[in-house]
């Protein structure tokens, strides 16, 4: 009995967070006309700090940065790597900076199937596509419907930058250079390495 109680304060105190998330989202669409100049459009390379308060770097040290484009009020979409791998997909990796003058909580971007809808703001609604096997592939699930993507729990701070991967269906062996989509973000154009 104890433990239904819990299950259920639980998923009530889920939703709550959600529905608090959304609304942030559906108050911070609401302003006025919107214009931001090219340069808010850019992103500063000055380092952030996260919801801890740790110090993140605007973009990755290491990493190549395959695409990047920007859209959506200021977020900039950055691709860092794209990799087949032996088991039949592919993982694509990059980073969001959020540069809205707002949380942002990835609502849109997690895709309009009603299952995707469970995994929150996430990336679970992007795709890859072959413009020239005209092909569309979309993020892989788990048993439970859950994407194998990232899930941006808690939303992503104004200036702060945060890391995100998904995995899809590998294209075939010959394919490789697809575009990647998300949102109402402009397609990335991308190379697949091989892993």
């Amino acid at each position: 009995m104890d433990f239904r109680h819990t299950m259920k304060g639980r998923r009530a105190l889920s939703a709550v967070a959600i529905t608090a998330g959304l609304l942030l989202t559906v108050a911070g669409c609401g302003g006025g006309g919107d214009e931001k100049s090219d340069k808010d459009a850019t992103t500063s390379a000055a380092p952030s700090r996260s919801s801890s308060g740790q110090k993140m770097s605007q973009a990755p040290q290491a990493d190549q940065v395959l695409a990047e484009v920007k859209g959506e009020n200021g977020l900039t979409l950055t691709v860092t790597s794209a990799r087949r791998d032996s088991g039949g997909f592919v993982t694509v990796e990059g980073t969001v900076t959020n540069n809205t003058g707002m949380l942002w909580v990835a609502a849109n971007w997690r895709g309009n199937e009603q299952e995707l809808k469970r995994n929150g703001g996430s990336i679970a609604g992007a795709s890859l596509i072959d413009q020239q096997g005209k092909k569309k592939y979309l993020i892989l699930r788990d048993t439970s419907g859950r994407c194998l993507c990232t899930q941006f729990t808690g939303g992503v701070r104004e200036g702060a930058t945060a890391q995100w991967f998904a995995q899809f269906p590998a294209p075939p062996e010959g394919t490789s250079k697809v575009d990647f989509q998300v949102g109402a973000m402009p397609p990335a154009s991308i190379e697949i390495s091989e892993g």
